[in-house]
């Protein structure tokens, strides 16, 4: 059949209409909530000019900048850290020495089944708790209770993603390194590593988004991540009498989407360039014979006279 695949058979006309039929009503019920939404937020006045022109104040595109700034600085260091802690757990955990092996995979376990919220709590109270010991004062201990809840979290989920990649190159590879010679750390850094994180880089970018995402949990231990900076402006201005909290997620919610859009893109972008096929190699010009053409012939006719004299 000219239209199957091999993964399922392509739909007959009685399917084509019942899929259109499905398409066209989801696109109803879809349109519908959108027109729903619309209305209600007119009958509460959550579309008038004023609540949207608060956007125009110089203080409060301020504040978003800064909180976006806030948030994209959370988002580096946490990304480029748990990359790493992710790195190292996944080469510890697949180390012969067993207590390596070992306390790298109650390491990723633990912090893999305790919440991030919790986590991120619990360093902030300790920061706090000792922040003459360890210096953290203000929005320090904030900083890097977020900054390192994150990592841990996030380097146990990389340290599993990267294993499985890892894990996914063939035994095959790894044999003809040994018998070629190279060393266990040559093996790991020249042949399964590229391989793995190549293999794994849309998952692991996956990962950074969701790191991206949490850096809101900051709005729970009051840093001034842009979460915070939103619920901080809503609660502080009035308009027409309410404050503008849905107008203000609502914007908010659009720059998270962006962001994490991006991050996306991103993605992609290194994604078809790894997939990308290196050009051949152009055919060299065919060069002049050397020896002539006759030369060639009477060399092997005498070649051939010597064979068969030997022969008889």
């Amino acid at each position: 059949m000219s239209g199957s695949s091999v993964l399922y058979d392509a739909p007959g006309p009685k399917a084509q209409v019942r899929n259109w039929i499905y398409t066209i009503v989801g696109s109803l019920v879809v349109l519908g909530l959108i027109a729903f939404t619309l209305y209600r937020m007119n009958v509460t006045g959550q579309l008038k000019p004023e609540v949207w022109n608060i956007f125009n104040n110089a203080g409060v595109r301020a504040n978003i900048r800064d909180g976006v700034l806030t948030t994209l600085k959370v988002f580096a260091v946490a990304g480029v850290l748990s990359l790493l802690l992710g790195l190292l757990l996944a080469v510890a955990r697949l180390s012969e020495h067993k207590p390596v092996s070992w306390f790298a995979t109650g390491f990723i376990e633990l912090f893999r089944a305790i919440p991030l919220l919790i986590t991120i709590y619990a360093l902030w109270v300790l920061f706090l708790t000792y922040k003459d010991s360890l210096g953290t004062i203000g929005e320090n201990a904030a900083f890097w209770a977020l900054v390192i809840g994150l990592t841990v979290y996030n380097g146990c989920v990389q340290a599993e993603v990267i294993r499985a990649g890892i894990n996914a190159v063939p035994r095959g590879q790894v044999e003809a390194a040994y018998a070629l010679g190279l060393r266990k750390s040559q093996v790991m850094t020249m042949l399964l590593l590229p391989q793995a994180v190549r293999a794994m880089l849309p998952t692991m970018i996956s990962q950074l988004v969701v790191t991206l995402k949490d850096t809101s949990l900051g709005y729970i231990i009051t840093y001034s991540e842009l979460l915070f900076a939103a619920r901080t402006m809503a609660n502080n201005i009035i308009v027409n009498g309410e404050n503008p909290i849905t107008a203000v997620v609502i914007v908010v919610g659009a720059i998270y989407i962006a962001m994490c859009l991006a991050l996306s893109g991103l993605a992609n972008w290194i994604e078809r360039r790894g997939r990308r096929t290196p050009k051949g190699v152009a055919v060299a010009p065919a060069a002049e014979p050397i020896v002539e053409m006759s030369e060639i012939q009477q060399t092997l006719s005498r070649n051939t006279g010597n064979g068969t004299n030997n022969g008889v």
